[in-house]
């Protein structure tokens, strides 16, 4: 197979930082090189200096057989790079056909002017569309569509620019599993053309099935290169974290848990647009209980009402066996309740706020009077509080002055935890808390859910991973339009009942 790409010796540097140590890494015509590392192994840093958003520190990059000691965005375009990061860069606002041919559009001569050749642009959206199988009408706006039509609208993007090597940065983190297939799909298409595709993820069964070599990193440095039918899941991981990583995270000993205190409980609780119907259940001391379900079944739906990010039409909710109220989240955080949100960009975390000043505001805004308008600031214990977090989650940051924006995604998600903890939340509501991070961190995160349970803090997650289901939960409950329709414990739970109730052919 020809080598599309080659990066030799790659050295990055920030402020004395070595992000990346001698890197050397190739993409070849026709293959799926997968690149590993846990978060801030430096993956995302070596794929910014291919497509020239970063400059090395040293080495050299070898594009079309041409020597580059450093890239500019353009000469990465120019040269046949795409890159489709994880946060998709797709103009809501505009058409589909609109972004493909962003700052390409394709010209036409009327007499002495220039103008938009807009039948073109038509003509070509359309053979683009049809070739990565998104069956839309091109004048569609993107913000009416969804995250996986908009992932097929970004490498239809790269089609236009008629890349050889397509970049993908986590591509599955936001799918489901129909919307994967049909992602390989497209992917096994593009490698019979020749294409070179670059595959980050974290999801081990995705790279066993897609990927053909797997080059790993590890702390900016470089561990290997193995073909990925010669390696197993097992290796992978030891190679990626440096040890072997824990399978399951229950106790060893059968529990009753019915015979458990009740630390929280949901009645009849029901929302006006129907997304969630009469729902019950009760979480028990040290239970850890998880729901599952497909895509808009309910789960996410049921926990934004709990937590007053979303009205409820009717139902109860009790903490101890005392009903509280709760109208929106300022009440949910003054009742107890934390929620670790499934878009932790978004709704996770403050973008413009330094890590110490994201843990301690929720303890202030518990503590506030007035509605949160008194009582905000103390900076002593702003800093106690985010050294205390920093040190018990094990947040790997330079400084706790050290802005959020600038962790890895496992470190964000430690970090809205922590505030979680410093708030001395009792009740934790989990919404794909793994989404988007490495093995090593989601072995962490699932200890220190395990902690929490045993500490007599109450747990909730919702997960659209079953091993993640299978692994942590005590007991799951299945959701199907809006309602749950069984509940196993872990002993009795397995991905083919999960499946099963979750499509309406239960299992007896």
């Amino acid at each position: 197979m020809d080598t599309l790409v080659e990066m030799k010796d790659v050295v990055k540097k920030f402020a004395g930082v070595t992000a990346l140590n001698h890197i050397s890494f190739d993409i070849k015509a026709g293959e799926v090189h997968v690149l590993l590392g846990e978060n801030g192994a430096g993956k995302s840093t070596l794929m910014k200096i291919l497509s020239g958003v970063y400059q090395p520190t040293e080495g050299s990059i070898i594009l079309n057989g041409k020597e580059f000691k450093k890239l500019t965005p353009k000469d990465s375009t120019e040269n046949g790079i795409s890159v489709i990061y994880q946060e998709l860069s797709v103009i809501d606002e505009l058409s589909i056909e609109e972004n493909l041919f962003v700052g390409k559009l394709p010209m036409k001569k009327i007499g002495p002017l220039k103008v938009v050749d807009y039948a073109e642009i038509h003509k070509r959206a359309l053979e683009l569309m049809e070739k990565v199988g998104l069956n839309r009408d091109p004048k569609t706006l993107v913000e009416d569509i969804s995250i996986s039509e908009k992932q097929q609208v970004e490498i239809a993007k790269a089609l236009a620019c008629d890349s050889k090597v397509i970049v993908m940065d986590e591509p599955t983190a936001s799918l489901t599993s129909e919307e994967v297939k049909h992602l390989f799909k497209i992917i096994r298409q593009l490698k019979a053309e020749g294409k070179g595709i670059v595959f980050i993820s974290h999801k081990m069964a995705e790279i066993i099935e897609i990927g053909d070599r797997v080059s790993v990193l590890k702390d900016g440095t470089y561990v290997g290169t193995k073909d990925v039918a010669s390696v197993t899941t097992d290796d992978l991981v030891t190679m990626m974290v440096g040890r072997t990583i824990q399978k399951t995270y229950q106790h060893e000993g059968d529990i009753d848990f019915g015979k458990e205190e009740v630390l929280f409980e949901v009645q009849n609780l029901c929302r006006k647009d129907n997304k969630v119907k009469d729902i019950s259940f009760k979480l028990h001391k040290g239970e850890i209980l998880g729901f599952s379900g497909l895509v808009g079944s309910g789960r996410s739906e049921m926990m934004n009402s709990i937590f007053g990010a979303e009205p409820k039409s009717q139902g109860k909710i009790l903490m101890k066996g005392k009903e509280i109220k709760i109208k929106s989240p300022y009440d949910a955080i003054k009742n107890g309740l934390a929620m670790v949100t499934e878009n932790r960009r978004e709704t996770g975390f403050f973008g413009n706020f330094s890590i110490k000043q994201n843990i301690s505001i929720l303890p202030f805004i518990k503590t506030s009077k007035m509605g949160g308008t008194v009582g905000l600031t103390n900076r002593k214990y702003e800093n106690d509080c985010a050294a205390e977090q920093k040190q018990s989650l094990n947040i790997k940051c330079s400084s706790t002055e050290q802005n959020i924006t600038e962790l890895s995604g496992g470190n964000q998600q430690k970090v809205i935890l922590g505030k979680w903890l410093a708030a001395n939340s009792e009740i934790i509501i989990f919404d794909e808390p793994t989404k988007g991070i490495d093995i090593g961190s989601k072995s962490e995160i699932y200890m220190l859910m395990r902690k929490l349970a045993d500490m007599g803090k109450g747990v909730l997650v919702v997960s659209s991973e079953l091993p993640e289901l299978l692994a942590v939960c005590d007991t799951i409950s299945v959701f199907r339009e809006g309602r749950i329709v069984e509940t196993y414990t872990h002993k009795e739970a397995s991905e083919e009942k999960i499946i099963k109730a979750a499509t309406a052919d239960i299992v007896s």
